[in-house]
């Protein structure tokens, strides 16, 4: 498998599992630094190298009313701040041609949203102009057909490609993770990373927003660490009922360190394990 450097950090290849974690979206500039810090800190504690993800503009919302963010300019320049004064990578997703000059610039690994994964002409676009892309696989996609994603990733010339498994739909407002999806993926020579968040979430399932089923991740998140896996995506917030996105599914940073404490034990046994095969 190839490994990806990302600042000081190593995916894949057998390296130790990378933590992507952060809030689903930048809701003030004050509250997004102290969750970073906060996540920066325990992290290196814990000694699990970290990403901090957080959207600056969620365009796909359940309803017109729901909270998008800053905006691209605003919100790049918090990220920009994270990244400079903690020294940590940053990650985001980006929704229009538009924003990919000047998201490239700021951000360490550029996010294709699931729902776009298919689009040809900007998943190249992406990739030409990235130093790292993250492939969030489609909800609606079998695993086998992430490698038509991967073969447009190549063929822009962009070899540092990281795919994040998020459930599959099933049935109304429900989604299922099929463990079968990361050695599948895994087998296509890329790291892969599972997002145990956004897999409990029940899409669309409140009217007017998404629901999700917060108390499952853990079980999910421990799953795909047994399973094998280069990175464990989670969305955090200081108060997941408060949340302005993704409350629902979103983990509470005061639970966060015994759940990664369980998962660094975990990764460790699988990884030394795979390393004898």
């Amino acid at each position: 498998m190839r490994q990806i450097r990302i600042k000081d950090i190593v995916i894949g290849g057998g390296a130790p599992f990378v933590l992507i974690a952060g809030p689903c979206v930048i809701e003030d500039e004050t509250k997004t630094r102290e969750t970073a810090l906060f996540l920066k800190e325990l992290t290196a504690r814990l000694r699990i190298p970290f990403i901090f993800k957080a959207s600056y503009d969620k365009a796909n919302r359940t309803s017109l009313k729901g909270f998008r963010g800053p905006g691209i300019e605003d919100g790049l320049a918090v990220l920009e701040s994270i990244r400079r004064d903690f020294d940590i990578a940053v990650l985001s997703d980006v929704h229009r041609f538009e924003e990919i000059e000047r998201a490239v610039e700021v951000l360490d690994v550029v996010q294709i949203p699931a729902f776009l994964c298919r689009q040809t002409d900007f998943v190249m676009e992406v990739a030409r102009a990235s130093r790292v892309v993250n492939v969030k696989k489609g909800q609606f996609l079998s695993p086998w057909e992430v490698a038509n994603i991967v073969e447009k990733v190549r063929a822009a010339g962009n070899e540092n490609l990281l795919i994040t498994e998020r459930g599959t739909t099933f049935g109304y407002n429900n989604l299922v993770a099929d463990f079968r999806s990361l050695p599948i993926l895994r087998r296509m020579g890329y790291p892969v990373v599972f997002d145990a968040t956004h897999s409990v979430q029940l899409p669309g399932a409140s009217g007017t927003a998404s629901g999700g089923q917060r108390s499952m991740v853990p079980y999910l998140a421990r799953a795909a660490a047994a399973v094998g896996v280069d990175g464990i995506f989670m969305e955090v917030h200081p108060c997941p009922d408060e949340a302005l996105c993704d409350g629902p599914n979103s983990v509470s940073l005061d639970s966060l360190e015994d759940l990664l404490l369980t998962l660094a034990e975990i990764d460790g046994l699988v990884k030394k394990k795979e390393s004898k095969e």
